[in-house]
């Protein structure tokens, strides 16, 4: 077991460059069980979540594994099980995406309830209407979902909730029915774009990707080929922020300028210093205490529900009371508890937090309960005065490539230590 120790009160200065989108890569390593060929992804962060998909794929009877530090080549020509281990699925939440992917690869899929973080359940209901609208039968038992079709026929499939898993899901399953399938009331998430990009570089037929309505076109079979990962966008927000939190000036690179322009507009109004550039941000600030502000997440183009817990860290040493409403997710303000251990001034009540603005935490053990709040603890130790050590770390390295040595690299005094040495070391 490993924990993170920060010493707090360092100004972030430099230059960091933003790894490949996690979100993104673990939906294009799922739609690549759909092709028959040889897929060469670049840009991919090396973090757990991708290990636990490769693990996934492997034992699906393909061919998966880094061949250069940020690029994945993925064989699934003899791919030949359409049954995904139980308990490796149960570890990440992107292991929704299997039931698409195997649904449209062989009209047949049986593959846990997603795990990952604990923030809230977890419905899948829009993903089984969008399954069932295509002709598939679906059974959900001790934790499993069975899908089967004895054809996937394209149809119109309208969300009653704006959501990014069931958006994708569909949108693989529908790439390789029969037909067109028209998605209404589609999330408009970069990831999603970028999927069915992919997609369509391996010989899919997707249009609208980014809009409300996206119209897939079924094609007989897919093809190999290359394609590079858009850069994370919620990683780029987490330096961000914590360039503001630190009084920093750091420029962030490898970025979309425009998947961030929710978070630079709150960070402008609370007086952080923003300077856009063609693939970068400079985040700097004079040094003065930042203004409060309210947050409300949204579907993007909206706040994103991934930035949360890093900016409500960031308003608990704001001038004023700051309100966050979380709209998206219906328990991800569990993290609560561990900010205020560091002496912040929190309350929540149902879906909103009110924080009252203090003049400085006060390190503490806290411990990460998903992976954006570990991020946030994170920031949270970066701004505090004294030590925090932070536990948990499985959260953090699921999303995350490399998260200290970036933020050593910028400034922070940040070191990770092995717990069990040195419980050996201080009983000797």
């Amino acid at each position: 077991m490993e924990k993170l120790v920060i010493l707090g009160g360092a100004r972030l200065s430099g230059e960091v460059e933003i790894s490949g989108a996690k979100n993104s890569a673990v939906a294009i390593l799922a739609a690549s069980i759909m092709v028959k060929g040889k897929c060469r992804i670049e840009n991919v962060p090396h973090v757990s979540d991708i290990d636990v998909l490769l693990d996934i794929i492997n034992g699906l009877g393909g061919s998966a594994a880094f061949v250069e530090k940020s690029t994945v080549e993925v064989d699934c020509t003899n791919l030949n099980k359409y049954e995904a281990d139980y308990e490796t699925v149960r570890r990440i939440r992107a292991s929704s995406y299997l039931m698409g992917a195997l649904l449209g690869r062989f009209h047949r899929a049986r593959v846990g309830m997603p795990g990952g973080c604990d923030f809230g359940v977890r419905p899948i209901d829009q993903h089984i209407k969008g399954f069932k609208i295509l002709g598939t039968e679906v059974e959900v038992d001790h934790g499993m979902v069975d899908l089967r079709a004895d054809s996937l026929i394209g149809d119109n499939i309208y969300l009653d909730v704006v959501s990014v898993g069931a958006t994708i899901n569909i949108m693989l399953a529908a790439t390789l029915a029969e037909g067109i399938t028209v998605i209404e009331s589609a999330a408009k998430e970069p990831h999603i774009v970028d999927v069915a990009n992919f997609l369509n570089c391996m010989g899919a037929n997707i249009k609208g990707a980014g809009t409300d309505v996206i119209k897939i076109k079924g094609v007989p079979e897919l093809h190999g080929g290359e394609f590079s990962v858009i850069p994370d966008q919620i990683e780029a927000g987490t330096f961000m922020i914590a360039a503001a939190a630190t009084h920093g000036d750091v420029t962030i690179t490898n970025i979309i300028p425009t998947h961030m322009e929710s978070l630079s507009a709150k960070l402008e109004e609370m007086g952080v210093g923003i300077e856009e550039y063609d693939e970068a941000i400079r985040v700097y600030t004079d040094g003065r205490r930042l203004k409060r502000t309210n947050i409300k997440t949204q579907p993007y183009p909206g706040f994103p529900t991934d930035l949360q817990p890093q900016m409500l860290t960031l308003l608990t040493i704001a001038d004023g009371t700051s309100l966050v409403t979380e709209n998206v997710w219906d328990n991800r303000f569990k993290y609560v508890d561990e900010l205020n251990r560091m002496g912040a001034h929190i309350s929540v009540d149902g879906r909103v937090a009110a924080v009252e603005g203090c003049d400085h935490l006060a390190g503490s053990p806290v411990h990460a309960t998903d992976l954006r709040a570990g991020a946030a603890l994170v920031i949270a130790g970066l701004m505090a005065h004294g030590v925090t050590e932070i536990y948990n770390l499985k959260y953090i390295d699921r999303g995350y490539e490399a998260f200290e040595a970036k933020l050593r690299s910028i400034g922070a005094q940040i070191a990770r230590r092995n717990i069990e040495k040195e419980l050996h070391t201080n009983a000797v």
